[in-house]
């Protein structure tokens, strides 16, 4: 069954072989593949900070698979990270999932397999772009704009707000203008979504 295009696809591994068969492979299930032959030239080439899933060999030249997903992490990069490798073993599986990878395969891998996993890879990343956005939006709230915001969700009025503040009505309806157009949200159901996102919130 064909599977949706969602987002780009990165294949990183230093055997052209393996890189000319996953490209055919995948292209019949509708995913182009944007291939690179080493870690440094992924790294250089991608914008990190989209959406994605990158296909990583465990082992090659330079910086091997394990090092390009731990400067993701270190990058806070929503891309999802799919291994596959000739030469996994149990351990190296385990500390890929413990540092967030997606999947872990070993060569080689079935079609049906590997599309399945890149479509909810991409799903997934889509899901980690959207929360680290918007959690940078909530980043930039002060003080007072995230207690409104609490206040908001709480089921609060306008003015049980002003009288919980102590402030003018006024005053309560700048704060909540200006933190709807800081999270680029126009109506309540819209900023409830972002809600679980509140508790994140780090002082900038």
């Amino acid at each position: 069954m064909d599977q949706l295009n969602q987002g780009p696809v990165y294949l990183v591994d230093d055997d052209e072989a393996i890189i000319d068969a996953i490209s055919f492979l995948m292209d019949s299930y509708r995913y182009p593949i944007i291939t690179f032959n080493s870690g440094e030239q992924f790294l250089e080439k991608v914008d990190l900070s989209q959406p994605g899933c990158v296909i990583l060999d465990a082992r090659m030249p330079g910086l091997a698979g394990p090092q390009v997903q731990q400067l993701l992490c270190q990058a806070k990069s929503p891309l999802s990270v799919i291994f596959l490798t000739g030469h996994g073993d149990v351990p190296m599986a385990v500390d890929a999932f413990k540092n967030g990878a997606f999947d872990f395969f070993q060569k080689p891998v079935q079609g049906s397999v590997l599309s399945q996993s890149i479509a909810k890879g991409l799903t997934y990343s889509e899901r980690q772009h959207w929360k680290l956005t918007h959690q940078a939006l909530i980043n930039t709230l002060s003080e007072r704009e995230a207690q409104i915001f609490q206040l908001i969700i709480a089921g609060n009025t306008n003015k049980q707000m002003a009288n919980e503040l102590c402030v003018a009505i006024r005053t309560i309806e700048v704060h909540r203008a200006k933190l709807m157009t800081k999270l680029g949200v126009s109506n309540l159901a819209e900023l409830v979504k972002l809600a679980p996102l509140l508790a994140n919130k780090s002082e900038s």
